[in-house]
Formats: C-alpha cells, sequence, structure tokens
C-alpha cells in the first residue's frame, strides 16, 4: 500500500531521515521503533506532508504522492495521531467527529442562505455516523463532554475516532501508548485491532512500549541515526544483538 525509497531529509547537516526505504502491506499493523532521535517522527511528518523530504520518493496505491499537503493526503484517505492529542477542547465528543468531514455543506456562505435543507440533512447523516463511531470506541458516556476535560487516553481513542469518520485507507500512529494508564492502553489495543479486522484499516506505529508493540503488529521496523537499522517478526528484534546496542545501549533483552 505504501512504498518508500531513498527517502531523506536533512535540517542544514543534520540527516534526520536518511535514505530509508520501507514497505508497508495493505491491512497489515507495522510498528516502527527505535531510540529517540531515531527519525521516526520526522519519517511520518514527510510521509502525512508536513514538511517536504530533502530527496527520495513515497508511493501510495501507486501513486506518486511525494511532497503533497497534509490536506491533499487527507482526502486520499492518509491520516494520523500525534503524541499529544490535537482535539478541540472546547468543543463536545460528538462535535470533535462531526467537524472531521471534508467538504461539508454548510463550509459555504451561500448555502447557508439558499439551501439550508441540505446543510439540515448532511448534519444529520454526519450525526449518526459520530454517534456510530462514540458507540464502537465505547465513549457513549462522554457523547457531550467537553474534549478538553477528558484524560490522556480518552483523546487518543478520541484521536482514533476522527480517522473513522472519513473512513482511512491507512492511519500513522506517533505514539499511542504514550502517557496513557495500563487499562485504557488495552482498550486501545482493542480498538486497534477491531478496526485492523473488522473494516480492513492498515497502521504504521510508532511505540517504545514493546508489549503493546507484540500486541499488535505483524512486522517492526527499527531505526536508528535515520536509518533502518533492521525490520522483522518482534520475537527476531528482541534477539537482535544490533538493536539491543542502538536501542538499549547495553547488553540485554529488549
Amino acid at each position: 500500500m505504501l512504498e518508500i525509497k531513498n527517502l531523506s531529509k536533512q535540517f542544514g547537516g543534520i540527516h534526520a531521515v536518511d535514505s530509508v526505504s520501507l514497505e508497508i502491506e495493505q491491512g497489515s499493523i507495522t510498528g516502527l521503533i527505535g531510540p529517540n532521535g531515531a527519525g521516526k517522527t520526522t519519517l511520518f511528518n514527510v510521509i502525512c506532508g508536513s514538511i517536504e523530504p530533502s530527496s527520495g520518493t513515497i508511493h501510495f496505491k501507486n501513486k506518486n504522492i511525494t511532497g503533497l499537503p497534509s490536506h491533499q493526503l487527507f482526502y486520499e484517505g492518509i491520516l494520523r495521531t500525534f503524541q499529544i492529542a490535537h482535539e478541540f477542547s472546547k468543543l463536545t465528543v460528538l462535535e470533535n467527529l462531526m467537524v472531521v468531514p471534508g467538504f461539508q455543506s454548510g463550509e459555504k456562505l451561500m448555502n447557508a442562505w439558499i439551501n439550508r435543507k441540505k446543510i439540515k440533512e448532511e448534519e444529520e447523516k454526519i450525526k449518526e455516523k459520530a454517534i456510530e463511531v462514540i458507540e464502537f470506541l465505547n465513549l457513549s458516556h462522554l457523547t457531550y463532554e467537553l474534549a478538553g476535560n477528558l484524560s490522556g487516553g480518552q483523546k487518543k481513542l478520541l484521536e482514533l475516532g476522527r480517522t473513522m469518520m472519513v473512513d482511512a485507507n491507512i492511519v500513522l500512529l506517533d505514539e499511542v501508548g504514550a502517557g496513557v494508564n495500563r487499562t485504557l492502553l488495552n482498550e486501545i489495543a482493542e480498538v486497534i485491532l477491531k478496526l485492523n479486522q473488522e473494516k480492513g484499516y492498515t497502521f504504521c506505529m510508532i511505540e517504545h512500549d514493546i508489549e503493546f508493540i507484540s500486541k499488535l503488529c505483524s512486522k517492526v521496523i527499527v531505526m536508528s541515526e535515520g536509518k533502518i537499522l533492521t525490520e522483522g517478526k518482534i520475537e527476531d528484534i528482541k534477539k537482535n544483538e544490533e538493536v539491543i546496542s542502538a536501542y538499549l545501549g547495553r547488553s540485554g533483552a529488549v
């Protein structure tokens, strides 16, 4: 589904991403791990169009999307979540979901004057879908709660819910487990698995929690100093001496 070839991003003399090549298969959950500063988030930022690559190419479903801005990639079905949730804190959980779909009729001033019926009908359909998403996430008790009042884990669930409002093709998860208690983390893992198995979502996730990665990912890619160090099944990754050295800086199991 996603093919990256010789992708690089330089900031002055620093090679944050250095000739990275990798593939994400459709319907997979792929883990991306590595020590802090390995270039993982920079790689996500380049893929998602937040920053332009210095060189290399990105193909999505055989289409060259290299350098396309984030808003165009959104309509290709390429979405991401962030390590720190980006909710609209003064809107309710329901409203946070309803604002996601693009090209809504109510966004045009002229429609507000002459096409109110169309706007109302469209908003009702969007609301119905948002409620379905909330129920899927087991957040019904928080439907009308301000998003800013949610816990860290609940905000991460809400971010996953926003990807469901547009039926994403691939979702890039940036440390979805960061700062989340173990109970909610297990709920997030279940949601990711359900989206993958029941709705066919493809995921690529940056994560430091090896237990979380082990539970979800069929393939794990390891980055170090901007480069791909190795990739494979988590059982093999844990035993890899290069990974242990790069990730922990000492002997021992990952």
